[in-house]
């Protein structure tokens, strides 16, 4: 059985202490294995973990022109979006290039003059060869999803922070960038960690919808196109239109009852415009072995499936698979909403987990994203009744910052607010 990593600070502090003094002697056991590794390769790099080398900071100037035409740079709006409310509770947003280089740094407040204390700042080469265990520095180097509490950070300087960074790839699979949230305890947190994958998860569906419109002259197969204020619409101009695909409830495509397995299949492809091959979805759809030949035979039926309701053929190709037509779906619709701040229109159209008894891999990371996504536009609008209807769901009972921004945002005095502060009360209590 794996041993589950400590995250204790204490522990952690004590593991760091011991394996900095002997040089990497002793081994950092009971320890996060990417950050055991993070710090083998730190100590290999001759970084100092009291005095990290000297990041470099490009001239203002140079800055500006190479990040205007970074591929990120388009896609800083819909970031902005999603996790710019975020800053808000004392986190800075960083974007970075595929060598480490910090291209954007927002933030404000206490926790941003932190980060420019210890070279945080935009221009800085954020390297884990320069300045040690970083989760944006880590997650390039170790090509995935970092989180990073503190003491697991190498340099002592940085491990008053924590920080939760993903890479972010282009539409051909290449890691372009890194998205990263840090701060204080709130940016090493569960929904942090989720936030930062399901913005990831929309700028990479966001650029590959723009290479496949670019690909075609200008106007993907599917003909979707993404009007100013952010809502998808199809070429004739209807906008937030009834979904093919329903998958928020009993899943249907077009009405057509799905089975738990076909629906799986159609929520991968479509957050995979590009496709995925069988090897893809077999890991994706099952967290033990699911065989090729169960990949393809599933495949196949969902093909008859579809060819009974759709007038032509759902599904291209099978190296990879993928999507011959758009399908629009209830997730949609809810992203849609948020993108346009209907914070209420978008719990409306979101009345239960996404496939809430799917078990796959790749659904379960979909479905933790799809409750960060709603849940930032929560915590970010000024509608108490839709700040309301969340905390009265399972998903929002306990949600702190959406009680907090409750009791802001209730007439003084009125019931709405009276309620808010006591439930606020009972989670205080809880906590400490």
């Amino acid at each position: 059985m794996q041993q589950v990593p400590h995250r204790d600070a204490r522990w952690v502090r004590a593991a760091y202490e011991s394996f900095v003094g002997s040089a990497g002697l002793l081994e950092p056991d009971g320890i996060d294995p990417i950050v055991a590794a993070s710090w083998q390769r730190s100590l290999r790099n001759g970084v100092d973990p009291d005095r990290p080398s000297a990041v470099t900071v490009a001239a203002s100037g140079e800055l500006d022109e190479y990040r205007s035409a970074h591929p990120l740079a388009g896609a800083m709006p819909l970031v902005r979006d999603l996790v710019g409310g975020a800053t808000g509770d004392g986190l800075v947003v960083a974007v970075s290039d595929d060598v480490g280089r910090l291209l954007w740094v927002e933030g404000r407040g206490q926790v941003r003059s932190a980060v420019d204390g210890v070279g945080f700042v935009e221009g800085a080469l954020w390297r884990e060869d320069s300045v040690g265990t970083n989760a944006p520095g880590t997650a390039l180097a170790a090509r995935r999803p970092v989180q990073v509490l503190g003491a697991e950070h190498f340099a002592r300087p940085v491990q008053r922070l924590s920080c939760t960074a993903a890479p972010v790839h282009d539409p051909a699979g290449g890691i372009i960038g890194v998205l990263d949230l840090t701060g204080g305890s709130a940016a090493g947190s569960h929904v942090a960690r989720a936030l930062v994958r399901a913005t990831v998860a929309m700028v990479e569906r966001e650029l590959a919808l723009r290479a496949r419109g670019a690909a075609d002259g200008g106007h993907a197969p599917w003909a979707r196109d993404v009007a100013p204020d952010g809502d998808a619409r199809t070429a004739g101009g209807a906008s937030d239109r009834a979904p093919d695909l329903h998958l928020l409830g009993a899943p249907t495509l077009r009405g057509r009852r799905l089975s738990l397995r076909h629906a799986e299949i159609l929520l991968l492809l479509t957050e995979r415009p590009r496709g995925l091959s069988a090897e893809e979805l077999a890991v994706l759809l099952h967290p033990g072995d699911l065989s090729l030949v169960t990949v393809r035979a599933e495949i196949s039926r969902l093909r008859r499936v579809a060819d009974g309701v759709l007038d032509g053929p759902l599904l291209a190709g099978s190296r990879p698979y993928r999507l011959a037509r758009m399908l629009r779906s209830d997730v949609d619709t809810v992203r849609s909403r948020l993108r346009r701040g209907d914070v209420r229109g978008a719990l409306s159209a979101y009345p239960e987990p996404l496939l809430r008894r799917s078990v796959a891999p790749g659904v379960e990371r979909l479905r933790e994203e799809l409750e960060a996504e709603v849940r930032a536009g929560v915590h970010t609008c000024d509608d108490a009744v839709a700040v309301e209807q969340w905390t009265a769901r399972d998903e929002g009972a306990d949600d702190h910052t959406a009680w907090t921004r409750l009791v802001r945002l209730a007439e003084p005095g009125g019931p709405q607010a009276a309620r808010a502060r006591a439930h606020l009360g009972v989670l205080e209590r809880r906590l400490s």
